[in-house]
């Protein structure tokens, strides 16, 4: 007797077995592909769009986008804000649509984040070649632009026959499910394979769930790990974004509250710890608070938990300047867990700190240690209060008067949204974080334009959490169209919107390097040819409110805390507008950042800044 079948196109077969995937960890179960974000043309409207259209919303919701970009960046904060237990799909036509998705997808993976790609491609059969939009290759006759998603993507497959699909829908939903391998997904869809139907065995659309193991530290390992720890005399944590993934927030205020032992933050990693938590010392490397880097200058051992080690957190390999420094790296990739030659715990990050503090029993770090960044925390928190205050409320506020504006009118378990810009080292110096999702930083790919749309993924993982986006007008300009579905949605989105006539970050580092600010300002031409004139006659306000936003505009301090009150409280998408002083009130960078100088230049300023970089360099160390 023959298996069941049931005979359906290869994009109705899709939609149908997604819709079946679930993921569970610590007994809750969530659906692994939650919706689907699209945008229709000639190669999936007819396929996965007439698929989604017959399925309907109970079994597949969809999302309309307005920029393919946008919509894996709004997918990306979905699951970011659910911990990478539950992901989005994305689908798109071929050709432009398809390309689109390349720098969302090197955004997820980069992050260690899931998103499925969905991109429609050329005919299988190349009945009609060449197609609209379809890329021929003179020699590589099966290469097309999805090609291009190859490198971004942590699996990959383009299916050209319908039961290909079974195989590799499977391999797909294992590497998402997979917290050390997940990233973008990318199953390139032929239009015409889309829309050909097969008989599909039954099996196919049961029920799957894939289970998101913990898995725990090796014995050798974790005695190792140990004996590394209680030898140490000054020990450091560095809290990485795995902290987060895997829930460990408490496994890890456990651990220090009990052996002293003090955190510092990634970017990504920021919030593990309460900011007001006694052993929190904040944001670590070039963008660190100055205790994270006068302790991590003199650690012996630098515990990492679930951290990259970006050249941010390490500054560029300058910053452990201990002579006997090693390391200890807790994560659950081992491609992760051996950088700077460590001793490896490859494990889950709160399985992994549970075990460390059972074996580590009745040990604690010096008293006098204890003293040292506790003092350095108090004097930290007074260089936080410093750069928040305004005594005058009726001036023009600096960018960290807007913070301290924000910081005094979130909710704790509000979630704040940036990227990109001078604003990301300002958060990772200053923001006072309450909760272990509120601080929301997309720094592994730093792109301008994550943050609208990932605001809205993550009040459709989180509703009825307030959300801020942060922008400056140079990350605005980039991709504000994702306003227009927050206002289809109905979804409260806030923005923050700071003009500064600009791309403040880049022309500050241009000026540190000898660029003297060049090409980053946006203003008119002046008579020499340079961008100097007069700023240009840009109304970003008015922009976001032809976009549907409510807009309250704010010129004096008092006014700023006033519209952030009221966008806080309404039901409606809100873009505070506000024009920053530009005097910088940030603290200066408290290590260094490796962007290399010319070596030769006629220009003063070039040929200062590279006499300054051959100072910072000659402290690069290499950790063997």
């Amino acid at each position: 007797m023959s298996a069941p079948t049931r005979r359906l196109t290869t994009a109705q077969a899709l939609v149908r077995f997604l819709s079946a995937q679930y993921t569970e960890r610590d007994g809750v179960r969530r659906r692994l592909i939650a919706g689907t974000w699209g945008i229709f043309g000639h190669g999936n409207v007819a396929g996965v769009g007439q698929a989604l259209l017959e399925a309907g919303e109970d079994v597949m919701p969809f999302h309309q986008g307005r920029n393919e970009q946008s919509m894996v960046h709004a997918a990306v904060g979905y699951a970011r804000q659910l911990n990478r237990l539950s992901a989005q799909a994305v689908t798109t036509s071929i050709g432009p649509g398809a390309t689109n998705l390349v720098t969302g997808a090197a955004l997820a993976t980069i992050n260690r984040l899931p998103v499925l790609l969905l991109p429609g491609d050329y005919f299988a059969t190349h009945s009609a070649d060449p197609l609209l939009q379809q890329l021929e290759h003179p020699v590589e006759a099966d290469v097309s632009v999805n090609d291009t998603l190859r490198p971004v993507s942590r699996y990959f497959d383009r299916i050209t026959r319908p039961e290909a699909l079974i195989p590799s829908a499977l391999q797909a939903m294992r590497v998402l499910a997979d917290p050390a391998e997940t990233g973008a997904v990318t199953l390139a869809l032929p239009q015409d394979v889309q829309a050909e139907a097969y008989d599909w065995p039954e099996e196919f659309f049961a029920e799957r769930v894939w289970y998101v193991r913990r898995p725990a530290p090796d014995p050798v390992e974790l005695a190792a790990a140990v004996e590394a720890i209680r030898s140490a005399q000054r020990p450091l944590i560095v809290a990485g974004g795995g902290v987060h993934h895997s829930e460990a927030e408490a496994a890890l205020k456990a651990f220090t509250d009990a052996t002293g032992i003090p955190v510092s933050s990634t970017q990504a990693g920021k919030g593990s710890l309460s900011h007001d938590h006694p052993t929190d010392l904040g944001g670590i490397g070039h963008t660190g608070t100055a205790v994270s880097d006068d302790l991590a200058r003199t650690a012996d051992l630098v515990i990492g938990v679930g951290t990259r080690y970006t050249d941010f957190t390490t500054a560029s390999g300058t910053l452990f300047q201990n002579p006997d420094v090693r390391f200890l790296n807790l994560n659950i990739t081992g491609f992760d867990a051996h950088k700077l030659a460590a001793r490896t715990l490859v494990c889950d990050a709160k399985s992994g700190l549970e075990r460390l503090l059972e074996e580590l029993s009745g040990h604690r770090v010096s008293e006098a240690y204890e003293a040292e960044y506790r003092a350095g925390k108090e004097r930290w928190d007074e260089v936080v209060e410093a750069a928040y205050r305004a005594d005058d409320e009726s001036a023009v506020p600096t960018q960290t008067q807007v913070l301290g504006a924000l910081d005094a009118a979130v909710g704790d378990d509000d979630v704040v949204i940036n990227a990109a810009g001078s604003l990301p080292g300002d958060l990772h110096k200053l923001w006072r974080s309450r909760s272990p999702r509120q601080y929301h930083l997309e720094y592994g790919y730093s792109c301008m334009g994550y943050e609208i749309p990932a605001g809205i993924g993550v009040q459709q993982a989180a509703p009825g959490t307030p959300v801020w986006a942060l922008v400056g007008d140079g990350t605005y300009l980039m991709m504000p169209t994702e306003i227009v579905t927050a206002v289809q949605e109905g979804l409260p989105l806030n923005i923050v919107l700071i003009q500064n006539h600009g791309y403040a970050s880049i022309g500050g580092l241009s000026e540190e390097t000898g660029g003297e600010r060049f090409g980053t300002a946006y203003r008119f031409r002046a008579a020499d040819g340079t961008f100097t004139g007069a700023p240009l006659p840009v109304d970003l306000a008015a922009n976001a409110a032809s976009l549907g936003m409510d807009v309250l505009r704010a010129k004096t301090v008092r006014e700023l805390r006033e519209a952030l009150a009221t966008a806080r409280s309404s039901d409606r998408p809100t873009c505070v507008y506000v024009e920053t002083d530009p005097a910088p009130t940030a603290p200066p960078a408290e290590a260094w950042w490796d962007v290399p100088v010319a070596e030769t230049a006629s220009r003063e300023a070039a040929v200062e800044a590279r006499e300054r970089y051959d100072r910072q360099v000659a402290g690069r160390r290499r950790h063997l």
